[in-house]
């Protein structure tokens, strides 16, 4: 029997070991990064940013049916499993203004969306949900917008939108009339470009890497910006007052607990009428999202009646 992942939501495809011969004869070049490991086994190696990116070429087309995934070197190429979970977890608070029904018609607003598309392209296999991506990286989008004219399909649940004012997150995003079941955003969390730059290096001694590559890379505006991901998920928070009545649920990743208090705080300071925790884990990493809303109960489940 297949060891299964401790901590992933039960709906996540991706609980048991990756089935190496199955992806790879879904995505053949992964075949060229399979290795093994000290206990015998096959795997691939995570520190070559390649093998990760091919690997997820091939979750994605394996599990999800995206069948042309490329981004451009140097991009963040998250992990899937981890990324799924956000929104298995997301469609189960989603869920709890839908008479416990997941809202299959729902309408979600992705943060910088990323070359990777990642968010949309999982939700909206998995619930049917309709994405729009926002993203202030012309080449990112770009890339973004090759993967969704590459899958047929996409262009009906996925759109693309430019943030040009580098100091917003939601300002400019979400126009007049419009409203959004969900938010979702995985913020950058270093504070400065050394921060990201040690956070580099120890990923790369924890996995025997040698080389300067991250295995996941990343851009600047990925990875850090001034006063890290405590400073962007508050100035998200400010943003967000404006558009109290258009979005149901607001949601960020938090990498660090530590920043909860402080998040919890700048909520409070907003008028947040409820804030809520999802803890998730992949193995031995832990990770979180937290919503809010500012509607009340009755307005919250009035609201999600539009996306049934």
């Amino acid at each position: 029997m297949k060891a299964q992942k401790p901590g992933l939501h039960p709906r996540n495809r991706h609980h048991a070991r990756y089935d190496l011969p199955a992806l790879c004869k879904e995505t053949p070049a992964l075949s060229a990064f399979i290795v093994t490991s000290p206990a015998g086994e096959q795997t691939i190696n995570f520190a070559d940013p390649e093998a990760v990116k091919t690997l997820n070429q091939a979750l994605l087309a394996h599990f999800y049916q995206v069948k042309a995934w490329h981004i451009p070197q140097g991009f963040l190429c998250p992990p899937v499993p981890g990324r799924a979970d956000y929104m298995h977890h997301l469609a189960d608070l989603l869920a709890e203004s839908s008479g416990g029904k997941v809202p299959n018609g729902a309408s979600v607003l992705d943060i910088g969306t990323g070359a990777n598309l990642i968010y949309p392209l999982i939700g909206s296999h998995e619930y049917g949900w309709r994405f729009t991506g926002t993203e202030v990286n012309a080449e990112a989008i770009a890339a973004a917008q090759a993967i969704i004219e590459a899958n047929p399909g996409l262009s009906r649940q996925i759109r693309l939108r430019r943030q040009k004012d580098p100091q917003a997150i939601l300002t400019g995003m979400i126009h007049k009339n419009e409203n959004f079941d969900a938010m979702v955003c995985n913020p950058p969390f270093h504070d400065s470009a050394e921060s990201a730059r040690e956070g580099n290096e120890r990923k790369r001694r924890n996995l025997g890497q040698q080389t300067e590559a991250l295995n996941f890379g990343g851009q600047q505006q990925e990875l850090w910006c001034e006063g890290g991901e405590v400073a962007f998920i508050r100035t998200m928070i400010d943003e967000s007052r404006q558009f109290a009545k258009q979005v149901l649920w607001f949601t960020t990743l938090v990498s660090k607990g530590d920043n909860l208090p402080m998040l919890y705080s700048a909520l409070t300071a907003a008028g947040a009428v409820k804030v809520v925790k999802k803890e998730m884990a992949q193995g031995q990493k832990q990770s979180r999202f937290i919503a809010w809303t500012f509607l009340d109960e009755d307005k919250r489940r009035r609201f999600a009646a539009r996306a049934r």
